[in-house]
């Protein structure tokens, strides 16, 4: 679990509550104070403060946020009030009820573990009447919905060991169903990577580089396409190295014309209490530029505050 900078003086959720109405009281709000308190709260603080402002003010404290702030800031903030398993809820749903871009329900199933499934699962259900399953089944089709069903139903195991005369066999199976052939035999691709274990997804790819001397990567691309495409290429790469795969994911998002800051707030707010600091280091490594510059230079304002205060020191 990722340390978050926490202030320096330990402060109450009630003294939070109240800082935060104080900052919304009167013309304008005090954006910079808002930020400062919520950025700097783990999961509990934020529910309790939640709770707290509820008893005090009789007022609800995102409806609050809702009004007094606009835009990315608005967006993140809001995402950030969640806990994680209700954020990814929340993530999931929207992408897959506006239907336009799968890209965010794709990264968020195939990259959590089969535990976060199964509590995002029920965050969901009990947020949105809905079951998750049922939703992936009316919002998308092809292989693609086959992939995204079979994992967040398969419970995965979760341990590093590995059989290695299973993981040669699967690397045969994967070269035979795709490479080898006329064809892909998309079944087969979508039940080993649905069932088998991230470790045993790491030792796969290996050891299939090492049969045919081409990475099963490689192979996805050339094989697959579309979101099929990407929902096995995030799952190959969170069983070698969620970190790097995140680090690219956000230097993508902020690479050329223009940032893509729904996927900057998205790999952000959610990372930030799992992961970023293993982020940062991969992405300093892959890019020679820490990931607070490049935040720093592609945003502005509250917004680019707030996210850099989520970042954390910048190393």
């Amino acid at each position: 679990m990722a340390t978050l900078n926490v202030p320096p003086v330990l402060t109450s959720p009630s003294d939070d509550a109240m800082q935060l109405y104080r900052a919304f009281k009167g013309f304008g709000c005090d954006t910079a104070a808002v930020i400062n308190i919520l950025a700097h709260r783990d999961p509990t603080q934020r529910s309790l403060i939640q709770q707290e402002y509820h008893k005090m003010y009789a007022d609800d404290i995102i409806k609050r946020l809702t009004s007094e702030l606009t835009g990315k800031l608005e967006t993140a903030v809001l995402l950030w009030m969640h806990d994680p398993a209700a954020r990814d809820a929340v993530i999931v749903r929207k992408s897959l009820v506006t239907g336009s871009n799968f890209q965010a329900a794709t990264e968020v199933i195939c990259s959590r573990t089969p535990t976060q499934i199964q509590v995002f699962k029920q965050h969901y259900y009990v947020k949105f009447k809905a079951y998750l399953e049922q939703d992936i089944e009316a919002y998308m089709s092809g292989d693609h919905k086959k992939l995204l069903l079979a994992y967040v139903t398969i419970p995965r195991y979760e341990g590093m060991e590995t059989d290695s005369a299973t993981v040669e066999m699967d690397a045969t199976i994967l070269y035979k169903a795709g490479e080898k052939r006329f064809g892909t035999d998309e079944k087969t691709f979508i039940k080993i990577f649905s069932e088998r274990s991230r470790a045993h997804m790491a030792a796969v790819s290996s050891a299939y580089h090492n049969k045919y001397g081409n990475s099963l990567k490689k192979a996805i691309k050339s094989e697959t396409s579309g979101y099929f495409e990407v929902g096995l290429l995030t799952i190959l790469q969170c069983s070698e190295n969620p970190a790097k795969y995140f680090a690219k994911v956000l230097r993508k998002a902020m690479k050329g014309l223009g940032t893509d800051d729904t996927t900057l707030i998205r790999v952000i707010v959610t990372r930030t209490e799992i992961d970023m600091q293993y982020i940062k280091a991969e992405y300093l490594k892959k890019y020679k530029k820490t990931l607070n510059d490049t935040v720093h230079s592609e945003t502005s304002g509250h917004y680019r505050t707030f996210l850099l205060s989520l970042l954390g020191p910048n190393h």
